[in-house]
C-alpha cells in the first residue's frame, strides 16, 4: 500500500470510530443516519478535491471503504426475503377473515398502479417542461462499456413476456428459489406463498385447534426472531451510508452532473409533484396530509439515504401501525407490495422520462396523445416487478424502453447521475407505499384514530423501534 491509501484508509477508520461515539444516545435512527449521510458527504469532498474522480488512489480506496458500503448492502439484501416472508406470514395468519385478504391486496395494490400512471403522466410533463431530449448527448468509450454491463446484467433478465405471462410469473413454483431472490418477481413470489400458508393456518385452527394454536405461535416467534434481525442489520446504516455517500461524492464527475442538470431538476421537480398528489389523495380521504408527513418522516429520510426501498420496509411497518394508526396485516402488504409494485419513482417517472427524451431520436413524436397513453399503459403493467434496490430504475427502464421499440443507450449515458436522483426516486416510492396502507386502511374503515391523531414526537416513537 502507498502512503496516500493508507492515509485515507486512516482516515476512514477514524471517522468511523467518530461516527459510532457521537450523537446523542437517544438520538433516532434517522438522526444518526443524517450525521453519516453528512460526514460521508464532507469526506467524499475532501477527497474529490485532493485527488479528482479519475485517480487510480482515490479508485483503491473506495474499492476498500466498498468492505463497509457494499457490505452494508449485501446484508440488506439478505434480510429482505426473509422480512417479507415473515411480515406477510404474520399478518395474514392474524386476520380473523382471512375473505378480507382479497380487499387488502386488490385496493393496496389499486392505489400503487393508479399513483404510477399519475406518475408516467407527470413525467412526460417534466420533460416536455424542460425541453429534455436525447439529441445533445454523446456516447463514448466509457458510456459504450457501461452499456454493454448493463444489457448483461439486465438484458438477461428482461423477456419479451405478454400481461398474462407476466402475470403468471407471479405465480411461485420453487418458493425456496424465490427466497433466494432468484427472479425480478421473486418478492411478489414470496408474498404470494406467505399468505397461502398463512391461510392455511387459520383453516388449521378452524379444524383442529390445538394444532393451530401452535402453528401461530411458532409464527410469532419467526417474525420476532426475524425482526431482531432486521434491526441488528439497520443498527449499522450511519455506517454503511457514510461508506456509501463518501463513494457517490468522491467519485462524481461534475462535468457529467453539470451537463445533465436539467435532468436532475426536471427529475426532482416531478417528485415534488408526485409527492403532492399523494398529499392530495389523502386529504381527499380525510388524512391531514401535514401530520401525515410529520410522522413518517424518518422513513422517508431513513429511504433517501438507503436508496432501498426493500430495506425500508420494517421502518415502513413500524410507522404505519405505531404512528398512522393502520392495522399490521394492511400495512405488511403495503410495505411489501410497494417494494416490488408501483414504484412511484423508480418504475414511473424516470422510465416515462428517458422514453420520452428518446422517442424524438427514432422519428416518433412523443407527446402525441395515442403514443402517451400507451406509454402510461406499459409503464403501470412493467412497474410490477420491479426490485426495490439499487438499480430497480435502471430494470424498468430496460424493461420499457425496448417494449416501445426505443434504444436503451440513454440508461447508459445518465449512469454518472444515477445515485443522486435515485435518492429522492427512493423516498418517492416508499411514500407511495405507506400512502397505500393510509389509503386502504381509510377505505375499510380500519384506521385506529386515536393513533392517526396523537401528537407524540415521530421521531422519539420510532429511536427504539
Amino acid at each position: 500500500m502507498n502512503l496516500p491509501l493508507i492515509a485515507n484508509l486512516a482516515a476512514f477508520i477514524v471517522l468511523l470510530v467518530l461516527l459510532a461515539k457521537s450523537g446523542n444516545k437517544n438520538w433516532s435512527l434517522a438522526k444518526k443516519v443524517l450525521l453519516g449521510l453528512a460526514t460521508g458527504v464532507l469526506f467524499g469532498l475532501v477527497l474529490h478535491t485532493i485527488y479528482g474522480a479519475d485517480s487510480a488512489v482515490l479508485k483503491e480506496s473506495i474499492s476498500w471503504f466498498n468492505i463497509v458500503g457494499n457490505g452494508y448492502v449485501q446484508l440488506l439484501q439478505m434480510i429482505v426475503m426473509p422480512l417479507v416472508f415473515a411480515s406477510i406470514l404474520s399478518a395474514v395468519a392474524r386476520l380473523h377473515n382471512a375473505s378480507s385478504l382479497g380487499k387488502i391486496s386488490l385496493l393496496t395494490i389499486g392505489v400503487l398502479l393508479f399513483t404510477t400512471a399519475i406518475s408516467a403522466l407527470v413525467g412526460v410533463f417534466v420533460t416536455w417542461l424542460f425541453g429534455l431530449n436525447a439529441n445533445g448527448l454523446v456516447q463514448g468509450a466509457q458510456e459504450t462499456a457501461r452499456l454493454a454491463a448493463l444489457q448483461s446484467t439486465y438484458m438477461g433478465k428482461v423477456a419479451d413476456l405478454s400481461t398474462p405471462q407476466l402475470l403468471l410469473s407471479f405465480v411461485p413454483k420453487n418458493p425456496f428459489a424465490d427466497l433466494t431472490g432468484a427472479n425480478p418477481t421473486s418478492i411478489i413470489s414470496v408474498v404470494i406463498f406467505a399468505a397461502f400458508l398463512g391461510v392455511a393456518a387459520l383453516h388449521l385452527l378452524r379444524d383442529d385447534k390445538p394444532k393451530g394454536e401452535r402453528v401461530l405461535a411458532a409464527i410469532d416467534v419467526l417474525q420476532a426472531w426475524v425482526m431482531k434481525l432486521v434491526r441488528l442489520i439497520m443498527k449499522l446504516t450511519p455506517y454503511g451510508v457514510m461508506a456509501l455517500m463518501t463513494k457517490v461524492v468522491a467519485s462524481s464527475n461534475l462535468a457529467d452532473i453539470i451537463k445533465l442538470g436539467g435532468f436532475v431538476v426536471a427529475s426532482y421537480l416531478g417528485l415534488a409533484i408526485m409527492f403532492a398528489v399523494h398529499a392530495l389523495l389523502l386529504s381527499v380521504n380525510g388524512v391531514n396530509p401535514k401530520r401525515f408527513f410529520r410522522k413518517v418522516w424518518p422513513v422517508i429520510t431513513f429511504a433517501f439515504t438507503s436508496r432501498s426501498s426493500a430495506a425500508t420496509i420494517p421502518l415502513s411497518v413500524e410507522a404505519q401501525t405505531r404512528r398512522l394508526g393502520i392495522p399490521e396485516s394492511i400495512a405488511s402488504f403495503a410495505a411489501s407490495f410497494g417494494a416490488t409494485i408501483g414504484q412511484n419513482g423508480c418504475a414511473g417517472l424516470y422510465p416515462t422520462m428517458l422514453a420520452v427524451m428518446v422517442a424524438p431520436t427514432v422519428g416518433i413524436n412523443p407527446f402525441d396523445p395515442v403514443w402517451i397513453a400507451t406509454l402510461v399503459g406499459i409503464v403501470t403493467l412493467s412497474s410490477a416487478g420491479v426490485a426495490g434496490v439499487g438499480g430497480g430504475a435502471t430494470f424498468a427502464a430496460l424493461i420499457v424502453l425496448p417494449t416501445l421499440g426505443l434504444p436503451v443507450t440513454l440508461v447508459a449515458l445518465l449512469i454518472s447521475i444515477e445515485p443522486l436522483i435515485d435518492m429522492g426516486r427512493t423516498a418517492l416510492n416508499v411514500n407511495g407505499s405507506m400512502t397505500a396502507g393510509m389509503l386502504t386502511s381509510q377505505w375499510l374503515k380500519q384506521t385506529d384514530k386515536s393513533r392517526l391523531h396523537a401528537e407524540a414526537d415521530s421521531e422519539a416513537e420510532l429511536a427504539h423501534s
